[in-house]
């Protein structure tokens, strides 16, 4: 809620925040603002402070007044420096020296598909972020991570490693571990098929760029992962959203798409699919590399959530024996985020293209931390610590479920894995917004889509909506839309 001060009016402050969100792209160009009359409610502000706080974004060039339908985010091909520095100079004004605002820092975290990622580095709050897509820090921290370290760089092994450039393909060390734990999955990948990657989506970056180029046909799995939407769109590909039923992708839907546009690749999360949490199905997944053999498309698999998921869970990777199929996966999630080691696994007639593509952006990755991984590996101690973890969750899930059902909400699948794929029951782009204003981050569901369209769902993570303050403060947002 916004309050008078000294330093500022309560214009100053509303105009500031809008002026921050549109430069952060929480509201994007061509974004409705609230009516003046559902801001002033919101806000707890008069209309004639809402018109004011209007006219300065007006004046500033960031939003435009259309005759009788409102005022909205200025569309632009380009961010002129002007622009930029108009939300600059509004933002400052609500914000004039560093420092918490109204309980929670002054920088928010954008809700968009970059806004998980940036959530990842800038906490928008101190309180639990529902959206977020990680584990808790504190569920995180172990005492064997710091031993690897020190195990791998006594002074001999240190300069052995760490004075000249990795091995191309990764430490080799790593790649044999990685190749005996896949064999755990039914993976069965040679070290020399596996390439280390400066994590999960790094290895996903270098099969696209591999593979596809600039108007390529790609197949997405929808709802799906809203980052691997931007990030395929930013490389100018083509996206045939596939939408994602509890056994697999629609058949049906992938099976036309192939007829009309040859696409040529399939991106699919087989193991608690992101947000939804289901599981491939073995007769879906034989159905699937059916079609992948058929009409000449590969499939790259992401299992970033295999260490919570069940060994015997259905892969793709596992059925076709790394032929049409990557593998695709890393350690960010379950150990240590600021390690960014993750890997594929791939066909070995893909293998050197692959590289090739690695060396082109990195050269190299990073000896020491593969080399401590790979003792964690061998040691037994990643596997410990995952299994803590998922005993963690499931407990963390049944409060979460528990809460979230006792205020009001619904699942849109059973709920499994970290992640909840919740109905709201409201549009919950504009629930984000209201929760953004109190702490909390959301994930609405138009975010999981590739075309973004409103939606009453949205995804939880339920390490981070166990505690009944999140859902009573939710509960009470959602009263008043």
């Amino acid at each position: 809620m916004l309050m008078k001060t000294a330093s500022q009016s309560l214009t100053e402050q509303l105009a500031g925040r809008f002026a921050e969100r549109i430069a952060s792209r929480l509201l994007a160009p061509g974004a409705r603002l609230p009516s003046v009359r559902q801001c002033a409610q919101q806000q707890g502000v008069s209309p004639s402070t809402v018109v004011a706080a209007y006219d300065q974004l007006l004046a500033q060039g960031l939003v435009e007044a259309r005759r009788n339908r409102g005022f909205f985010v200025r569309e632009r091909t380009l961010a002129p420096e002007s622009i930029v520095q108009s939300a600059i100079n509004l933002i400052a004004k609500e914000n004039p020296r560093p420092g918490v605002r109204g309980g929670f820092q002054a920088q928010h975290v954008p809700v968009n598909a970059t806004a998980l990622i940036r959530g990842m580095f800038h906490g928008s709050s101190d309180k639990p972020q529902p959206g977020m897509g990680v584990f808790p820090p504190d569920w995180l921290e172990t005492s064997f991570m710091a031993a690897a370290v020190r195990r791998v760089t006594s002074t001999r092994a240190l300069h052995a490693f760490s004075l000249q450039y990795g091995e191309p393909a990764g430490d080799s060390g790593l790649r044999r571990s990685l190749s005996q734990k896949l064999v755990g999955l039914n993976v069965h990948a040679a070290p020399e098929q596996i390439i280390t990657t400066v994590g999960a989506t790094h290895a996903l970056d270098i099969v696209s760029r591999t593979l596809l180029r600039a108007g390529d046909y790609v197949m997405v799995e929808e709802p799906g992962w809203a980052i691997e939407f931007a990030r395929l769109a930013a490389l100018g590909m083509r996206i045939l959203p596939v939408p994602r039923r509890a056994d697999g992708p629609d058949l049906a839907v992938m099976s036309r798409y192939c007829e009309l546009h040859a696409p040529k690749l399939f991106v699919s999360v087989s193991v608690f699919h992101n947000p939804t949490g289901y599981c491939l199905t073995p007769g879906s997944a034989h159905r699937v590399l059916q079609l992948a053999n058929a009409h000449n498309f590969h499939i790259v698999e992401d299992d970033t959530y295999s260490h919570i998921a069940p060994e015997h869970a259905t892969r793709l990777c596992a059925l076709d024996g790394l032929q049409r199929t990557i593998y695709v996966s890393g350690f960010a999630k379950i150990l240590a985020p600021g390690w960014r080691v993750g890997f594929m696994a791939a066909p070995p007639a893909l293998v050197e293209q692959l590289l090739d593509t690695k060396l082109l952006a990195t050269l190299t990755t990073p000896a020491l931390l593969e080399k401590s991984l790979a003792w964690c590996i061998d040691q037994g101690q990643l596997r410990r610590h995952a299994e803590r973890i998922r005993t963690r969750l499931d407990l963390a899930r049944a409060r979460s479920v528990k809460l979230a059902l006792a205020h009001g909400c619904s699942f849109a699948a059973p709920p499994a894995g970290l992640f909840g794929w919740v109905d709201a029951g409201v549009d919950t782009d504009t629930l984000a917004q209201r929760m953004l204003d109190v702490g909390y981050l959301l994930a609405p569901g138009a975010l999981f889509h590739a075309s973004r369209q409103p939606s009453t769902l949205m995804r939880i993570n339920f390490a981070t909506t166990q505690e009944a303050p999140f859902w009573k403060t939710f509960a009470a947002i959602r009263a008043t839309l």
